[in-house]
């Protein structure tokens, strides 16, 4: 259960890394860019915490297996949601106004998208779990927090190479970034 807590935390750090990156550097254009993502991503980042602190709910205890799948179903779902939202709304908004702008945009929305694709396919492996069979369920759910663990390990590489330079000093300036950011963070 551990590793599935950790693993859903770190699916907040994803978030983090998509909003540390949102700046008011004196550059119009690309303050414009950085406002219309970090204002597109608030609300899905507050899915993705609610999510995960159900999660943390449900695991931390002795839950019963229905509460437990529910819970991972629901969360999985919210998460998967949020995650393709995200990417949406970077899509939307279009390429940053940098060199290489254009690529950038386009590798963290396939990431993105991948990661809300994992989200759907955990959900799909949750909604599957035997709950009538201890043992069944047992397994099932070894299963789930390994693809969990393997989803929290994917790569944050398009991310990161998304946020550096002018990009991510543009997002970490603006307001609804900076509040995102901290709250997005996972707390253990």
């Amino acid at each position: 259960m551990k590793k599935r807590l950790a693993a859903a935390l770190s699916g907040s750090a994803v978030l983090a890394l998509v909003l540390s990156g949102c700046n008011d550097d004196g550059d119009d254009k690309m303050n414009a860019w950085a406002d219309t993502v970090c204002d597109s991503v608030r609300p899905q980042a507050k899915k993705i915490a609610t999510a995960n602190s159900e999660l943390q709910k449900e695991t931390s205890g002795s839950s019963k297996p229905e509460d437990v799948r529910k819970a991972d179903i629901n969360a999985f779902r919210d998460m998967s949601d949020a995650y393709k939202a995200i990417a949406t709304g970077l899509d939307k908004a279009g390429a940053p106004p940098v060199d290489d702008g254009e690529k950038k945009r386009t590798d963290v929305v396939k990431e993105l998208n991948g990661v809300s694709s994992s989200y759907s396919d955990l959900r799909q492996k949750a909604e599957d779990l035997d709950t009538k069979d201890q043992s069944a369920f047992a397994s099932g759910l070894q299963e789930v927090s390994q693809q969990l663990g393997s989803l929290s390990k994917t790569g944050n590489k398009a991310l990161k190479e998304f946020e550096s330079g002018d990009v991510g000093k543009a997002m970490q300036k603006q307001k609804s970034c900076q509040s995102l950011s901290a709250s997005a963070s996972p707390s253990s």
